[in-house]
């Protein structure tokens, strides 16, 4: 087991004179230690009285070395009227001869000689609770314990003091008893304790049940991107654990699922709380988007319940990423050419929320310059860094901070203040119609400009010849293709014995085929003028082509020979056989030379 100690908030009188000390008393302490949760939240209500004839403008608030690297929150305020709190700035400072960690905290106004003064110590210890058993199985409770200091730590005799311990349940293995305390339930009462001397140290245990969620974020990276168009996207990428008493055995979801009891100190899910605007919400692991978390829209915030593929037991972790977009009129403040954006330096994760290590990375437009930042508590900053996206030209400047153990108090806003020129607004939308316009620019000059160096006259009047000749081949098939139109007209003709129809189709074959004809000519002039031996080859098609007209004007000569009963119907079919067989062999000789071409 590995124990620590409580620790005791005590708020003792301590001026920047040694001979000071011995004027400030706490009258009375009332200590509340909250171990409801997997953190300890112990507040302190002080009547500090100045004994002394002179004036202070400091005291010192302590705790006990054992506590000091639990520590992560301590806060002072000054108890006013109508619950008006007015908080008061700590400056770590120490003390000779004496162990422990000591805040200096200033006063707003002296404490005159004679007077007291009502305080409030208010301090988050983290990692304080320790479970033991350290393993457990899934069936049973998680119990832990706590150990700290039955007295208020402080420099300064205290005239009286109390503690009152409040437990997450009212199961409790065993616990100190100075003083005869009395126990009711969940709580546990200490004191009063008259007259206690400075530094006084008496240790107290206590050993209970607490099956509250004991989760720690490992790591966590926010990531803030500013963008002068009018959003914030935010992403955090969060490293979860169960820092628990780890789990024994094997793990059954079957007893998990149907026992109500089984796995208590287990988490199946948690609510984070975004802010009010937030939209576009993701979430999301390795593997992609987890569909069984559930987004809630209130009207002071959004509330997403965050599901893990598996409930977390003790020693078991997750990774996961979530982010959505802000509207940046919400949180970016400007005046001419100086900004100021205002956001939380960390957001809330889930209730009693622990952070082992924080890295926060800002990314301003960019161009901005003069970067300066305000934060309500000490960070690291480390060296700043570029980030390029869509557009960028010399990079985005990037603030990069860390801090280490944090808790909910540390939701607190910080303030970035930079100065950035309007104008470059316009450097993105300009970069687009430059480069469609370089573009556009290019392909015209591509396509319209000759950027051979030497050109090749014979290969130029080889595509002027490979042009006319597919010309040719086009016009030629398109006659030939008139003949057979005709001889459809002829076999119609045979049937009906409409004369009309057939002197119709001839006229029409007559005046196509003469314009093709001239067509074909002036192609084949064409080729002539270019010096193609294919001139020659057209002028043969030219010579044929006459020929198979004359042989389809005949068949339809005999045609009407037939049907007016000139010529015996056996006489016709010899006839039409012979001109089909010529007319045949003269088509076949224009195929050969047009393949020729």
């Amino acid at each position: 087991m590995h124990g620590t100690k409580l620790y005791s908030t005590c708020l003792v009188l301590l001026t920047g004179l040694i001979c000071a000390e011995t004027s400030l008393v706490n009258e009375e302490v009332k200590r509340t230690v909250d171990l409801s949760t997997h953190l300890a939240k112990i507040t302190a209500e002080v009547l500090l009285s100045n004994q002394g004839e002179s004036a202070v403008h400091s005291f010192i608030v302590a705790l006990e070395t054992e506590l000091a690297p639990h520590l992560a929150y301590i806060g002072v305020s000054v108890k006013g009227e109508e619950d008006e709190d007015s908080n008061l700035e700590l400056k770590e400072t120490t003390i000779k001869d004496h162990s422990g960690k000591f805040f200096q905290v200033q006063l707003t106004s002296p404490l005159a000689g004679g007077s007291k003064l009502r305080l409030q110590v208010e301090t988050v210890l983290s990692h304080v609770l320790q479970p033991f058993p350290t393993h457990i199985t899934q069936a049973e409770r998680q119990l832990v314990v706590f150990q700290g200091n039955h007295y208020v730590y402080s420099p300064y005799p205290t005239r009286s003091q109390s503690t009152r311990v409040r437990l997450a349940s009212k199961n409790v293995e065993s616990y100190t008893k100075l003083g005869n305390p009395s126990k009711s339930d969940e709580i546990i009462e200490y004191g009063p304790f008259r007259d206690v001397a400075p530094y006084s140290q008496d240790a107290m245990k206590i050993h209970y049940e607490n099956n509250n969620p004991f989760l720690t974020i490992s790591s966590i990276t926010r990531t803030i991107e500013v963008s002068h168009w009018g959003n914030i996207a935010v992403e955090e990428t969060i490293d979860l654990r169960h820092t628990g008493a780890v789990l024994k055995g094997p793990f059954s979801r079957y007893d998990y699922q149907r026992q109500s009891d089984s796995g208590i100190s287990s988490v199946k899910s948690f609510k984070t709380i975004l802010p009010a605007s937030a939209q576009d919400v993701y979430y999301r692991d390795e593997i992609g988007n987890i569909s069984t978390s559930h987004l809630l829209i209130l009207e002071d915030s959004v509330e997403v319940e965050v599901r893990p593929r598996f409930p977390l037991f003790g020693g078991w972790k997750t990774h996961y990423i979530i982010g959505y977009n802000l509207p940046s009129y919400e949180y970016l403040y400007t005046l001419g050419d100086q900004y100021a954006l205002k956001m939380r330096l960390v957001d809330h994760v889930y209730d009693d929320q622990v952070i082992d290590f924080l890295t926060v990375k800002l990314i301003l437009p960019e161009g901005a310059r003069n970067v300066h930042v305000d934060t309500p508590y000490p960070i690291h900053r480390v060296p700043d860094q570029l980030h390029y996206t869509y557009l960028d030209t010399f990079g985005r400047p990037v603030l990069v901070a860390t801090k280490s153990n944090l808790v909910e108090q540390h939701i607190q806003d910080v303030v970035v203040h930079y100065t950035f020129n309007k104008i470059l607004m316009l450097q993105e939308p300009l970069l687009v119609v430059g480069a469609f316009y370089i573009l556009f620019f290019t392909v015209i000059i591509y396509v319209r400009l000759d950027f051979s160096i030497t050109k090749d006259p014979a290969a130029e009047v080889r595509m002027k010849v490979a042009s006319i000749t597919e010309q040719v081949l086009t016009l030629v098939n398109k006659r030939l293709g008139l003949y057979r139109h005709l001889d459809e007209v002829v076999n119609r003709y045979k049937q009906s014995r409409d004369t009309g129809a057939l002197n119709s189709g001839r006229k029409t074959l007559e005046a196509e085929h003469r314009t093709l004809t001239n067509d074909i000519a002036s192609l084949q002039a064409r080729l002539k003028a270019e010096g193609s031996d294919l001139a020659d080859k057209v002028g043969e098609v030219q010579k044929l082509d006459g020929q198979v007209k004359d042989l389809v004007f005949r068949s339809c000569q005999e045609a009407e020979r037939l049907v007016a009963g000139k010529v015996k119907k056996e006489a016709y079919i010899e006839s039409e056989k012979s001109l089909a067989s010529r007319r045949q062999e003269l088509v076949t000789r224009i195929d050969s030379l047009l393949d020729a071409l």
